[in-house]
């Protein structure tokens, strides 16, 4: 199973939108770089948000390049910034027959996620960035023996559009 982890793109302030809505620029970004998403060909069988609006937007655009249904995005609170890596996983047994799954997700909990697929007992130190896109392969999950195949920032995936 591809396992692809990526952070929201740029919001705006919480003094600027309650909501926290993607940034015009984070808007942007995403777009650019749900454009390189679809230039490299992946395809995603599932895609998960948290219920954040900016991790649902930054799903949108991605879903929307890659030609996935709006509609069948996936809501749970299962992916929430604080969320324990444990339970993130325990979500994503679900989708164990699923070739790839996209996550678009939040810090801290995407790093903990990435360090519980890569490690036993040690914590892997990833530096997600904002609208960054990292892929892990697992054979099954859960599991401390994923292998990270990549891990590309915005401004890398922006180079491919």
């Amino acid at each position: 199973m591809e396992i692809y982890l990526m952070q929201h793109g740029p919001n705006l302030s919480k003094d600027e939108d309650p909501e926290e809505s993607l940034s015009p620029e984070g808007e942007a970004q995403v777009s650019k770089v749900a454009q390189a998403i679809k230039r490299m060909g992946l395809k995603f069988e599932v895609i998960i948000a948290s219920p954040k609006k900016r991790s649902k937007q930054t799903a949108a655009i991605v879903a929307e390049a890659v030609g996935f249904p709006l509609e069948n995005i996936l809501e749970t609170e299962k992916v929430k910034a604080m969320t324990p890596a444990e339970e993130t996983i325990n979500y994503l047994k679900q989708f164990a027959e699923k070739k790839s799954i996209l996550v678009a997700g939040h810090l801290p909990s995407l790093a903990e996620v990435a360090s519980f697929l890569l490690t036993s007992g040690s914590k892997a130190t990833i530096q997600f960035e904002r609208a960054g896109l990292g892929r892990i392969d697992v054979e099954s999950i859960p599991t401390n023996e994923g292998k990270l195949r990549w891990y590309l920032t915005p401004q890398q995936l922006q180079l491919m559009t």
